[in-house]
């Protein structure tokens, strides 16, 4: 019967868990057996005494628990320093960035470790109930809001009282993907005022839907890619986009940049000439502060004042509602175990064939198999 290991997380300040009691039971009925690191839910308080009860074995030695492993599933990848304990063929499961990781998929090879990132599961009807990147960055446009509504001195909606009338905020979300469209969703609930923009002006509907307005800005061809991401615009593009939205930032009282280009570094969407135009008190959360970000002055992990502005760049944003994040992670991590588990022969059956597979495993047999990152590797050699 083969042995799933779901590990603690080790990163600083990590709440989530990829595993709730909840969810043994469905794994049981896969025919499989699930031993979780003593400690995996002390974040969301969920005691090991919980996960026995649910049918799970508690085990304290981290080493021990990936020596058991068949199937070893987290959130964040194990550190390179603990790949020689997993056996050889053990199969990965967890977010891997693996446009940056080259040392590391090599030390997966050398250890013949086969590896799927959850960051690199395609945007398909097929695979909704397992794309983590969106489950998390739902959750990530609900904080965002959260964090500049509790920074900005002023109240979000407008209140008419004896003491004379609020005007409501006025929020800018640059970005209408997944996190952006929650953004406004939750600002116009708050009783915002909101404006959008995104380069794919096929989501204007969708920002209007929400009782937003959508900022239009001609930048000419832009379109977004067959899984629905923005393409990379030009230089030229970028300034013109910088020159459109720089007055509507400057009459903002939030603005949240959500930019983010899967593998390169995000755009750079507001300068230091912009920023010197808003109004002291004003606020920008940039969620792409951790790889690089949309903003200048933008640090990745604080919170920054700038001319009185101030910048958040906490970034890890799904964390900050670890509780939710955790079923929505866990549910999409179940899902894409069950969619490849045959219990028959009581394995997983890695067929690179398969569009999900060819696009989310990433070493296989001691080898770089994923064909986007193979490709992306070899371009930076060249």
């Amino acid at each position: 019967m083969p042995i799933l290991a779901f590990p603690k997380e080790t990163l600083k300040g990590e709440m989530r868990c990829a595993l709730l009691p909840a969810n043994i039971k469905a794994y049981k009925l896969l025919g499989v057996d699930v031993i979780v690191e003593s400690g995996l839910g002390n974040g969301i308080h969920i005691t090991d005494e919980q996960f026995v009860q649910a049918g799970a074995q508690v085990i304290d030695s981290r080493k021990a628990l990936l020596q058991a492993a068949d199937v070893v599933l987290g959130i964040h990848k194990l550190a390179e320093s603990e790949l020689p304990s997993c056996r050889p063929n053990t199969l990965l499961i967890s977010y891997l960035d693996p446009f940056n990781a080259a040392d590391y998929l090599a030390s997966l090879c050398q250890h013949k470790l086969t590896s799927i990132s959850m960051e690199m599961i395609p945007r398909i009807s097929r695979c909704q109930k397992m794309d983590a990147l969106s489950s998390q960055a739902s959750l990530a446009g609900y904080v965002m809001v959260a964090k500049a509504m509790f920074a900005l001195q002023s109240v979000l909606p407008m209140m008419m009282t004896p003491a004379g009338t609020l005007k409501p905020a006025k929020v800018f979300v640059i970005g209408a993907g997944v996190a952006g469209l929650q953004a406004i969703a939750t600002a116009k609930r708050l009783g915002a005022a909101v404006t959008a923009f995104d380069t794919r002006a096929v989501v204007a509907e969708q920002v209007q839907s929400l009782g937003a307005k959508f900022l239009q800005i001609d930048l000419g061809d832009t379109g977004q890619t067959n899984q629905g991401y923005a393409q990379s615009l030009t230089a030229e593009q970028i300034q013109k986009q910088q020159a459109g939205q720089a007055k509507c930032i400057a009459e903002s009282d939030i603005v949240i940049t959500t930019a983010q280009l899967f593998g390169r570094k995000p755009p750079l969407l507001i300068d230091a000439a912009t920023i010197a135009k808003m109004k002291p008190g004003s606020v920008i959360v940039d969620m792409a502060a951790e790889n690089g970000g949309n903003v200048v002055g933008s640090v990745a992990g604080e919170v920054v004042s700038v001319n009185g502005v101030t910048l958040i760049g906490t970034g890890n944003w799904a964390n900050e509602v670890a509780k939710d994040a955790s079923q929505m992670y866990t549910s999409n991590l179940f899902n894409l175990f069950s969619e490849f588990y045959n219990s028959d022969n009581a394995s997983i059956n890695i067929d690179l064939q398969d569009e999900i597979l060819n696009a989310c495993v990433i070493t296989h047999q001691g080898e770089i198999v994923n064909p986007t990152i193979v490709s992306h590797f070899n371009q930076e050699v060249a």
